[in-house]
Parts: C-alpha cells; structure tokens; sequence
C-alpha cells in the first residue's frame, strides 16, 4: 500500500512529501544515514547531491543511483537491472536498483560510497540565488 507521508529529518528541514512507500523510504535514509557527509533533500522526490550535480533518488519508480561506466557496467550485470528509465526517458549515468538490494544496506553502502565519490569528482554546479 502506499500512502502519502511527511517526514521530519532534523529540525529545521522542510517537510517531505510523497508517494513513495514508507517501507522503501526508511530503507533510502537508512542508507543515507551511513554517510554523515550526506543530507537528504527534496519537498516531493527524495535525493542526494554534491555540489549540485545530484547522485541518488527516490521516485514512485524506485532507487536510482548515478555511477561511473566501470561500476555502473558490473552493476547492471551482477544485479541483472537496467539503466534507471523515469518518463519515458532513460537517465545514461543511474541504475536501477532492485527492492531487493535496496533492504540490503551493508551491500549497497559500498555502491552509494562510489556514487558519492563519482560526483565528488565532478565539476560544482553553479547555485541559483534567490532574490
């Protein structure tokens, strides 16, 4: 079943709204919580990014993780998943990752690491300043 929900994380942050299962999105932050580095953003679709350039999200579809071609190329074929396809359009750069892997925080915490590490190396986007 899937309900809407608003998550508090810490003081201070926006409320988060969603579709997503709650199942799904306390196994997200679980993951999230591994990298204090890390903070999860999003009003509407959970996600992740360094400097701007984001690196992993959750959407009613499931868990895509952006990952350099070597680690995205064993991914696929060692979890037998696909590029992450939101809206008819296929994201080059994110993986699908399985519900299954998704319960399994100790083994996907090594590819959220490379994914975080991936966009590390990646040129900062600028920021929009708001008037």
């Amino acid at each position: 079943m899937i309900i809407q929900i608003r998550l508090y994380r810490k003081p201070g942050m926006a409320k988060l709204k969603t579709q997503i299962s709650p199942e799904k999105l306390d196994l997200y932050i679980k993951l999230i919580e591994n990298n204090p580095k890390v903070e999860l953003k999003g009003a509407t679709m959970p996600y992740t990014s360094l400097n701007g350039n984001m690196f992993s999200f959750l959407s009613e579809a499931g868990l895509g993780m952006r990952l350099p071609k070597e680690a995205r190329e064993e991914f696929l074929e060692r979890y037998k998943t696909t590029l992450y396809k939101t809206f008819g359009t296929v994201m080059k750069e994110y993986v699908t990752v399985p519900d299954q892997l998704l319960k399994d925080t100790k083994e996907l915490k090594k590819y959220f690491e490379m994914s975080y590490d991936y966009v590390k190396g990646k040129k900062p986007k600028p920021t929009k300043k708001k008037s």
